[in-house]
């Protein structure tokens, strides 16, 4: 056996709590940590804050005694602490899987760049954090020997809006926990239940924030012709929420609109099966993961044809465009009363949202690493 390459990867980011703010990129890391496996040639160190990980995740780990969990924090020990690291732990490799690597480094970096909405849409991000991103990413990206994105959007996105060579830029779809699948009837009905939700509904989930064009979903449900029905908006209250609920009494639906808030990963596949459709009518994703995960439960989507949304529908889902709300209504409709085409979804989306898994995504992941190391 040859000697082992060590890749590093920083998982500061975990050390925090899973919210609605960071829940896509902490399963994002979180998955990598399980599913990357050392062989003849990669051994891997997760750097950790002081927090411990999940007991299911077997990596070796350094933790820091520095409070990464504070994001000022975590910023200063990227950019100043961990070339110290990588340098004493004679690191072959880092993986910065959140967009930002530090800018001196001892050792070749791969990016992962989720999407790149704060260039492309800044008015849908606070200006200190839009700005932040916007110059870190960009000296990141030059940095960087490799970039990982999450779809051949956002790969397009990063040559685009960054500048990087096409050849330099990797697509690795991520993927969908397993826990997202069709569950029995009986426990998606004891969940409705106990939740009090209404026998049909239509279910967003995701944060509620301008991005998330929720003002243009609000207005198409006032228009179906169907009084028993219900709109669940599931999440957490990001940001400029208040034109939202200002929307909702505007157009007299107090009764007929729901917002839970927050819904911990352990039950939103118990939401997207109880759910009568999924609506996700995002202005900008860089993969769309809740549009998969509902495809994953069986149950039938309606997605905006926008940005990397098409990628993760493909034909098991149908598109509008997002501003268009005659066409928006037309697929909430087609979806509620086209018997047949609901069945052919609910057959369509568990097998569509099976390419995206995670042993697949890592393996593809450390296929890259090696690539870039020494034979």
């Amino acid at each position: 056996m040859g000697t082992q390459s060590l890749v590093a990867l920083n998982a500061q980011l975990v050390s925090g709590e899973a919210s609605y703010r960071s829940a896509g990129i902490h399963a994002y890391i979180l998955n990598l940590l399980r599913e990357l496996q050392p062989d003849d040639r990669l051994r891997y160190l997760a750097l950790t804050g002081p927090r411990a990980l999940p007991d299911d995740i077997t990596m070796p780990v350094k933790s820091s005694r520095f409070p990464t969990h504070r994001p000022a924090l975590r910023i200063l020990w990227e950019q100043t602490c961990l070339p110290w690291e990588l340098t004493r732990l004679k690191a072959d490799l880092l993986h910065a899987p959140a967009f930002i690597g530090p800018l001196l480094s001892p050792c070749p970096q791969v990016l992962t760049i989720l999407d790149l909405g704060f260039i492309r849409h800044p008015e849908f991000f606070r200006r200190s954090k839009g700005m932040y991103l916007r110059t870190l990413t960009r000296l990141s990206a030059r940095r960087a020997a490799a970039i990982l994105t999450i779809s051949h959007f956002t790969a397009h996105e990063i040559t685009a809006l960054l500048g990087t060579p096409p050849e330099r830029i990797h697509v690795v779809y991520p993927g969908i926990e397993t826990r997202f699948r069709p569950l029995p009837p009986a426990e998606v009905a004891r969940f409705r239940e106990a939740q009090g939700l209404p026998e049909r509904f239509i279910l967003y989930l995701g944060t509620l924030e301008p991005r998330k064009n929720l003002l243009t979903l609000v207005r198409a449900f006032a228009q179906l012709r169907d009084p028993h029905l219900h709109l669940v908006l599931a999440g957490g209250k990001g940001w400029l929420y208040e034109p939202l609920f200002a929307e909702v009494e505007r157009l007299g639906l107090q009764e007929r609109v729901h917002f839970p808030g927050y819904v911990p990963a352990d039950s939103q596949a118990l939401w997207y099966n109880a759910a009568t459709m999924f609506v996700y009518l995002s202005y900008y994703e860089g993969f769309g993961l809740p549009v998969a995960e509902a495809l994953a439960c069986g149950t039938p989507v309606l997605a905006a044809h926008a940005a990397s949304l098409p990628e993760a529908a493909g034909d098991a889902a149908l598109l509008a465009p997002p501003d268009d709300v005659e066409a928006i209504v037309a697929g909430m409709e087609r979806l509620l009363h086209d018997t047949a085409l609901r069945e052919t979804l609910r057959e369509r989306g568990p097998a569509h949202a099976a390419q995206f898994n995670w042993p697949a995504a890592a393996r593809q992941t450390a296929t890259l690493y090696r690539t870039l190391l020494p034979s």
